[in-house]
């Protein structure tokens, strides 16, 4: 069975297996992987997953121009599926990225993982007073299509962005 947990480092090789898979780059959307966290190393590791708890404390002040954002892995067992992320209330970064941003390993997909941990992820906005959140993904991305929708996500339209086009979902809570 699935669960949603926070970052901890007793699962770094599990976390660098899933990593890896991805192949190389920063594409794991949900993970907060950032081009400077060194993740290799056991203390690379570490400093990242202190970084997590860290922006996920609502209470701590976090950069300019970002916001406290909860991070949860999902897993099953030792084995990390792949990560999901919510940020906390709406500035210029949330409008043009989302407030949920999530991402499961190749060899996980299409068992319903997105789609379940979306609908934790929900709960947990709802939790923290949220009555709707903007969720964004590529336009060709079909399976986060049928995972937003599937969760109630209204199509706000398509959007350019320096990334290429991407659909833009309002979901109610």
């Amino acid at each position: 069975m699935p669960e949603l947990i926070t970052p901890t480092t007793h699962l770094h090789s599990a976390w660098l297996e899933a990593h890896h898979e991805w192949g190389p780059g920063l594409h794991e959307d949900g993970f907060g992987l950032g081009p400077s966290d060194e993740v290799d190393s056991p203390d690379g590791f570490a400093t990242w997953v202190a970084r997590l708890a860290e922006e996920s404390d609502p209470a701590k002040p976090v950069e300019t121009g970002r916001m406290s954002c909860m991070y949860r892995w999902i897993v099953e067992g030792d084995r990390v599926h792949g990560g999901i992320a919510l940020r906390h209330g709406l500035n210029d970064y949330v409008l043009q990225f989302g407030h949920i941003g999530y991402g499961i390993r190749p060899s996980s997909r299409q068992r319903g993982l997105a789609t379940w941990a979306l609908g934790r992820m929900l709960d947990e906005a709802r939790a923290l007073g949220l009555d709707r959140v903007l969720i964004v993904c590529e336009v060709d991305n079909l399976a986060s299509v049928k995972t937003i929708e599937h969760n109630g996500g209204v199509l706000e339209g398509v959007r350019d962005t320096e990334y290429g086009p991407a659909r833009r979902y309002w979901i109610k809570i």
